[in-house]
């Protein structure tokens, strides 16, 4: 869907780096090695993007580190696309609220890290019914085109959690309000 909006293969990685989770940071060298292009091509698209005010920059030492614009007008509405482009739309719409009692979903794995994948790893927390999540996701996963990786924990077992022993923490998808 997006690659026909987007035609450079570049610029759609930066923006899943950078916009599923605005937290993350990264420089020209690390994203050439995430991403197997020629640091050319990365410049180019991270200068576009910078020069759009979609992305930040900060010096430390000799590297500029970059990170999402989260001020931006329209880095909601990008982030909102990629949800969808993920399917992580249809995982909200057709799981997380049919499943009762979630309290939390979180999104773990590669797409935590703003990294294309396609295994979508997510972390429930709540008394949900496996049997039932197990159902949810075989008819979700046909829609979205990606296999759902997940973890159940209860709200006790959650308060229990040291989420920073993940790489990378995982990112809050979804709670109940």
């Amino acid at each position: 869907m997006i690659e026909a909006l987007i035609s450079s293969k570049t610029r759609i990685k930066l923006l899943l780096k950078f916009f599923l989770n605005s937290k993350t940071t990264s420089y020209l060298r690390s994203l050439e090695g995430e991403f197997g292009e020629s640091t050319n091509a990365i410049r180019l698209e991270l200068n576009r993007l910078e020069g759009a005010g979609m992305l930040v920059s900060q010096l430390n030492g000799n590297k500029k580190i970059y990170q999402a614009n989260t001020k931006h007008p329209l880095f909601q509405e990008i982030h909102r696309l990629l949800l969808k482009h993920i399917g992580l739309d249809h995982i909200v719409e057709h799981v997380i609220e049919r499943l009762g009692d979630v309290e939390r979903v979180y999104l773990a794995g590669k797409f935590a890290k703003g990294l294309d994948s396609s295994i979508i790893d997510l972390i429930f927390v709540g008394d949900i019914e496996k049997e039932y999540l197990i159902q949810l996701i075989d008819k979700v996963e046909d829609a979205i085109q990606r296999r759902i990786r997940y973890l159940i924990y209860s709200a006790q077992e959650h308060q229990d959690i040291a989420w920073h022993t993940f790489d990378p923490e995982p990112l809050l998808l979804w709670a109940r309000d």
